[in-house]
């Protein structure tokens, strides 16, 4: 939250319309300016320097090509006199932190025009906690017009070299998310934010499955520098498959079965506003909306690797993850089951599932990849730069889940990610096998997601680090649907097998064929840092 809220009517101009009164610059921000800021970001050629008020204290302000430094002025010591021996302590904030500029007046009810000016305020992105961002604000107080309008000028000159930043985004919201509080977020947590960085924006409120498909598909795009998507994985997924759909036909390549699709001309960002947030999640380190939407107006950016999900030679979708088994089942039950709320219909999946837990008898073949660690010690050797091996691996038998995952797939339920040593473009994927096993051992291993405890430890799971992977399906009746005590089925087809992939149920009769192509997509992020143990909030275990 910024630091302390003054009264009156108090705005931050910009010599247009009226805004919203910014927050003004606590007594004592110095401690968490200081916290943020390493010493040599204080170099770097003087561009101006004058006199504000920050705070209480009318400070001497320089203002450099990389920092913003400011002291306060202390008054001359009489000689002998120790008490003004007080020592002048600089702090500074980084000017590639500072995401916005304005003038900041008071209005009176009687007063008409501009208002009587008080000085600047910049707006800043600071780092909270572990992977967090907050907006804050430094008021720079000072009444001269004139100087105002120097340091004014020159702070918007400085912003406008950030040519990485968006100018103009595409916003897809989707208002049927988690508890249809997409909008809600939206209005009250992002908007006000993009306004004041000065984004423009274009918003599309969804109206029916595959609606952003379709639009992101064919409209024109020439305008925006990103597009951003408010809701869950199901909305982010589709945004990011139309996108590198959209890519494809403006290559010339063909859509239906792309064997080396290009990447993906605009960034995405993701607004966490969904049931699950597995995407954002992965991307930031928390599912924060403020932390998502300031990484958008800062361009942090992030390529990120996705994988093509074909059968029969034909694309079914791009996507981050898939499980299939007992994670495609729960999916297909939650999915038959959304007229409860999504913990509800989550929590009741899962249970169903377990009650009922079969394997699938299916064929694997994967295509080993070799992890970062092992290519740098054969480049070392002086051998082939090759990341992965030609050799295809077979295994075949019952197997209670299979997940394929290129992104650590954080969320609620595994805080250290369904795939704790994937990372986002490292250019290969984690293929976890879980092989058929009792009911309690396989509880037994769920639970570990939710633990520190290292959830592949177990004698019937396999992990394997790979490039391309193929599920072949050996009993081709298909996944048998269950009649419920109502008499409904279940979302799957009779003959066809449930795919949970990034969070949407798709189907498939025969073999999916999975490959990984690296960086494809950039999505509007920063780096992460380790993850925490976080709090788990599911109990349906």
């Amino acid at each position: 939250m910024p630091w302390g809220w003054r009264g009156g009517r108090v705005s931050a101009l910009e010599g247009g319309p009226e805004e919203e009164a910014p927050p003004a610059a606590a007594a004592g921000p110095s401690a968490l300016w200081a916290s943020q800021l390493q010493p040599e970001a204080a170099a770097g050629q003087i561009l101006l320097r004058g006199i504000f008020k920050i705070g209480r204290s009318s400070c001497d302000v320089v203002l450099g090509e990389r920092a913003l430094r400011w002291w306060p002025i202390q008054p001359e010591r009489p000689a002998g006199d120790s008490k003004y021996d007080v020592q002048c302590k600089e702090e500074f904030i980084e000017v590639k932190d500072i995401f916005s500029v304005k003038l900041k007046r008071r209005y009176s009810a009687k007063q008409q025009g501009n208002g009587t000016l008080l000085g600047i305020t910049l707006f800043i992105c600071l780092k909270k906690d572990q992977n967090k961002l907050k907006d804050s604000t430094l008021d720079l107080i000072n009444l001269s017009e004139d100087h105002c309008d120097v340091w004014f000028k020159q702070f918007k000159k400085i912003l406008a070299g950030f040519s990485n930043r968006p100018k103009s985004l595409k916003v897809i919201l989707n208002p049927q998310s988690h508890k249809k509080e997409a909008t809600q977020v939206y209005y009250e947590k992002v908007e006000p934010l993009l306004r004041i960085a000065g984004i423009k924006t274009d918003v599309t409120i969804t109206e029916y499955e595959g609606h952003a498909l379709a639009l992101l598909k064919d409209c024109e795009l020439q305008e925006f520098d990103g597009v951003v998507c408010v809701g869950g994985d199901g909305s982010a997924s589709e945004a990011a498959h139309a996108l590198l759909l959209r890519a494809q036909r403006n290559a010339g390549k063909e859509t239906g079965s792309p064997l080396n699709p290009v990447p993906a001309q605009l960034p995405l960002g993701l607004i966490p506003a969904g049931s699950s947030n597995v995407l954002a999640h992965s991307l930031h380190g928390v599912p924060h909306v403020v932390t998502a939407t300031l990484h958008i107006i800062m361009g942090h950016v992030q390529p990120v690797d996705v994988c093509t999900f074909s059968t029969t030679g034909k694309l079914l979708r791009f996507g981050f993850s898939a499980m299939f088994g007992f994670g495609g089942r729960t999916l297909a039950l939650a999915e038959k089951n959304r007229w409860m709320s999504p913990n509800q219909r989550r929590d009741f999946a899962v249970m169903k599932a377990l009650a009922k837990l079969k394997p699938e008898d299916c064929e694997i073949s994967f295509l080993p990849c070799i992890s970062s660690h092992g290519l740098q010690e054969r480049k070392a050797e002086g051998s082939p730069k090759s990341a992965g091996s030609d050799q295809w691996q077979t295994i075949q038998g019952q197997f209670l889940n299979v997940s394929i995952m290129a992104i650590p797939c954080l969320c609620s339920v595994a805080p250290r990610g369904l795939a704790p040593t994937t990372r986002l473009n490292n250019g290969s994927m984690a293929l976890i096998i879980a092989r058929n096993t009792s009911r309690p051992e396989f509880i037994k291993h769920l639970k570990r997601y939710a633990s520190v405890k290292n959830q592949f430890s177990f004698p019937f799971v396999e992990t394997y680090t790979v490039g391309e992977v193929k599920v072949s399906p050996r009993n081709l009746s298909g996944y048998n649907p269950e009649d419920d005590d109502d008499g409904r089925h279940a979302a799957a087809s009779e003959n066809s097998f449930p795919w949970n992939i990034d969070g949407d149920l798709m189907e498939a009769t025969s073999e999916v064929h999975i490959k990984l192509h690296p960086r494809l997509i950039n999505l509007y992020g920063g780096s992460m840092e380790e993850r925490n143990d976080s709090q788990v909030t599911c109990n349906c275990l």
